[in-house]
């Protein structure tokens, strides 16, 4: 009997760094990588949220920016990461939902090698026109004016396949726009281009249409959440504006590669859930336009599985592609 024991101690010493691992994490500093550069709407969120988690986890995290490939470089460099918990990802909807309708090879499986830790950060988009430039002061004014232009109207977005884009393309499917779709090299020289009367509208994101919405160079003709958004309260929904079965955010989750221990996965869901649960957490997020967002792990791949078929079917229409 010794002998087995004396014979089974080494296995049993392979088995036990795991959980040991799990039970004291962090002991250093995690990173959180964002796919984008720094400044945009994704870094922003993600660093307010490192900065919020900071405390509840007893580590830093350290932000690590790595653009390119319209997030895919760096959602990639999650992916392949050990699943240790000190790689994660603050990851958007266009690299978990989107992307596999837009790219032939892509080089991860957002269902195969990502783990979403928690849904982290949400925001509607808005459809504005140029208040110096289109007349239109409700979206069936938009939906009037825009058939009385020759071709069509064209309608701007920060790329191909964004947000952005594609929730350009579904308003007018929705509301039978003839739409031509003008992309950029990102969101302020969209905007550039709208303020200028080139083009007729953009569905934006909130926070990057809020400052021109309040300078009133941006006229609001509605949101695309389900609901009224707290920033524009006086702002309807499609659906309140005659625009049916268009609902769409712009959000963001965090993830983990996937085979990350459970008890690192819990103990970051348990702190989202908390941080989303606090209002001096929320005011703090506030400047970032976005609500933030705290869910269990189960709940964030349910919601990126959820919107999978809307964006492929949109993507699909559009003819988009990202190769």
């Amino acid at each position: 009997m010794r002998r087995r024991a004396l014979l089974a101690a080494p296995l049993l010493g392979l088995a036990a760094p795991l959980p040991v691992r799990a039970q004291g994490w962090p002991t250093r500093s995690p990173r959180l990588v964002v796919g984008f550069p720094p400044g945009g709407a994704v870094d922003i969120a993600a660093r307010f949220i490192a900065d919020l988690l900071a405390p509840r986890l007893g580590q830093a995290v350290v932000v690590e920016n790595r653009p390119g490939g319209s997030g895919t470089i760096g959602v990639t460099a999650v992916a392949q990461a050990a699943p240790d918990g000190y790689t994660l990802g603050a990851v958007a909807v266009n690299s978990l939902s989107i992307h596999p309708y837009l790219f032939a090879r892509l080089p991860y499986d957002p269902e195969r090698d990502l783990l979403p830790v928690s849904l982290a950060w949400e925001a509607p988009l808005v459809l504005v026109v140029p208040a110096a430039h289109v007349p239109a002061r409700t979206v069936a004014e938009l939906v009037a004016w825009a058939g009385r232009q020759r071709g069509g109207v064209s309608f701007g977005s920060s790329g191909v396949g964004t947000t952005v884009h594609l929730s350009g393309e579904l308003f007018c499917r929705r509301a039978g726009i003839t739409g031509v779709h003008v992309p950029f090299r990102g969101g302020a020289e969209a905007m550039t281009s709208l303020l200028r009367g080139d083009l007729g509208f953009v569905v934006d994101n909130v926070p990057t249409a809020l400052p021109g919405i309040r300078s009133g160079v941006l006229r609001p003709l509605a949101v695309t959440s389900a609901a009224r958004w707290p920033d524009l309260p006086e702002v309807p929904t499609m659906a309140e504006a005659g625009v049916p079965e268009l609902v769409a955010t712009s959000w963001g989750a965090i993830c983990a590669p996937a085979g990350t221990d459970a008890a690192i996965v819990g103990r970051l869901s348990a702190a989202m859930r908390a941080l989303a649960a606090d209002p001096a957490a929320q005011e703090r997020f506030q400047p970032t336009g976005n609500r933030l967002l705290g869910t269990t792990p189960e709940e964030a791949s349910a919601r990126a599985a959820r919107e999978r078929p809307m964006w492929r079917d949109v993507v699909r229409a559009s003819g988009a592609t990202l190769d």
